[in-house]
């Protein structure tokens, strides 16, 4: 029966991608040695351990929308899912490597963005859970299947440069909003009727207004 020893060993960015995808090296051992392993299903996954790390002030301020004010983080500050991913590893014996490819969105709905933005420095801690199927060669040579426990897991630090270079990279001075359609169309038509050439423009428009409002 296979024992899988599940290790991420390093991460990068992908080049050349149609979009963000960071790929985790991932060392894969099984016991006993000398056992055929005819195809590993290997799904994951992937949490963000927010509460395994310091936080500066400014990165405080940035994770406002999160968890709130710093001063209720301790009731507030949680681990959150990241993303899944998955991967088939080919025949191995003993031990292997693989690519667990994770694409990262720039979606400003989704906590983990929300997360990766306001942190600046330093490391996110990262816990991989997991699961799958294994399918391998008995004494007899027959094709056996087994479960890979849920027991199995890996702790890994991310640093941010990693995320933020690669962001930048497909998305340089940009940030996407997705938003409601009847919100769109009503913006849209102050664009249009207002004769502003750029969207930047007639958010900077309706910001200004606002400022200019909530002065005393």
């Amino acid at each position: 029966m296979p024992d899988l020893n599940l290790q991420i060993e390093s991460v990068e960015a992908l080049q050349y991608a149609a979009e963000p995808i960071v790929a985790f090296k991932l060392r894969v051992t099984n016991a006993p040695a000398n056992e055929h392993i005819h195809t590993v299903v290997l799904r994951a996954q992937i949490q963000i351990n927010a509460p395994r790390r310091r936080y500066s002030p400014e990165e405080r301020q940035g994770l406002l929308d999160l968890f709130g004010e710093p001063d209720r983080w301790n009731q507030t500050l949680r681990s959150m899912l990241w993303t899944h991913a998955s991967v088939v590893i080919p025949a191995f014996s003993g031990q292997t490597t693989a690519e667990l490819h994770v694409p990262c969105s720039f979606d400003f709905n989704v906590a983990a963005t929300k997360y990766f933005h306001g942190v600046q420095q330093g490391e996110v801690p990262l816990l991989f859970l997991f699961s799958g199927s294994v399918f391998y060669r008995d004494l007899d040579g027959m094709l056996q299947f087994a479960p890979i426990s849920w027991e199995k897991e890996a702790k890994f630090a991310l640093p941010v440069q990693t995320w933020r270079e690669l962001i930048d990279a497909h998305y340089p001075n940009s940030a996407w909003l997705s938003i409601r359609k009847d919100i769109f169309e009503r913006l849209y038509q102050f664009k249009v009727h207002r004769a502003i050439p750029t969207w930047e423009q007639a958010l900077e428009r309706l910001l200004a207004s606002v400022e200019e409002t909530a002065q005393p």
